[in-house]
């Protein structure tokens, strides 16, 4: 059953706001001083969750002095659903069109999951918007594409697989329980209550929702032979220039953590700037699996890169 798309305009200490970018609107929680001196910190969501992924974070953020923008991405919860543009130069194209809408000159850009990938990207794709990337589960895009069977576990590449399939994984995510067994396989152990997967099953009926989130999927796997995905991959080798942070769950079930973390010449890709950081007991869904250490370590790297 489809569900509308209200239903994810939770009431909370946030406002709701719909912000025009790249041709399209887009559903924002909005928190902190409406003041636009203050620094911007843009959150993007992963699969399968939407802009509540982050509602941990949005308050506490917002009472550091930031003005914080928790953004449904293109295809998901309240946001438009174009047929086309789930790929991730286009979402960067909406997150530098959301920052510019919000009255921004630059933002903080911090990622989680497919999110994370599109703030790997910001730097590269939309550098003059970008102020600091923390990219949060998220191993940078060259190791992900480059790299899927070694970087993720088989579970999780099993499902990336079935993710290829036409009709039938959107209606797993409507119809059955791909929702409930991805949240469970990825995350660590215990961590899902009932009202947090109830909400995202919700989220997923959405019209159009499942497909759009099916889209970006896809095209993180077929895009890799393809001309769009060699000229994005190739300018992904272009090192960041500005403070990066990586976070990533010792428990993660997803992309395991001991293959996130950049080594060697990579290390480069990430710039001179950057810190990688694991958290300990948590798994791929970090900013709801532990979120008052994911919070602090926002908070006191954001002290350093933007500070109020």
């Amino acid at each position: 059953m489809n569900v509308d798309s209200s239903t994810v305009l939770m009431a909370g200490p946030w406002r709701h706001q719909f912000v025009p970018a790249n041709a399209a609107r887009f559903h924002v929680a909005i928190a902190g001083p409406d003041d636009r001196d203050a620094p911007l910190v843009v959150l993007l969501h992963g699969f399968p969750q939407f802009w509540w992924a982050w509602r941990h974070q949005i308050e506490a953020l917002a009472d550091a002095g930031y003005r914080v923008a928790a953004m449904d991405l293109r295809g998901t919860g309240a946001s438009d659903k174009p047929p086309q543009g789930y790929d991730v130069p286009t979402l960067s194209r909406d997150v530098a069109g959301l920052i510019r809408s919000l009255g921004a000159d630059r933002a903080v850009v911090v990622g989680q999951g497919l999110g994370g990938a599109v703030a790997w990207s910001m730097p590269v794709l939309q550098p003059g918007v970008t102020q600091a990337i923390a990219a949060v589960s998220a191993p940078h895009p060259l190791q992900m594409h480059t790299g899927l069977g070694g970087c993720m576990r088989p579970a999780a590449a099993r499902h990336l697989a079935f993710f290829q399939l036409p009709y039938l994984p959107e209606r797993a995510l409507t119809r059955s329980d791909l929702v409930a067994r991805v949240l469970r396989e990825w995350g660590a152990p215990g961590w899902l209550d009932p009202e947090t997967l109830g909400t995202y099953r919700s989220a997923a009926r959405v019209p159009f929702a499942a497909h759009s989130a099916m889209e970006q999927m896809r095209w993180l796997v077929r895009s890799t032979p393809r001309p769009d995905g060699r000229r994005y991959l190739a300018a992904m080798r272009t090192p960041a220039e500005i403070p990066t942070l990586q976070l990533h769950g010792e428990d993660d079930r997803c992309l395991p953590a001991s293959r996130a973390a950049l080594r060697g010449s990579d290390i480069e890709l990430a710039g001179s700037q950057h810190r990688f950081q694991l958290v300990p007991g948590a798994g791929h869904f970090l900013p709801e699996e532990a979120p008052v250490r994911v919070t602090a370590i926002l908070r006191s790297w954001l002290a350093e890169v933007a500070p109020t």
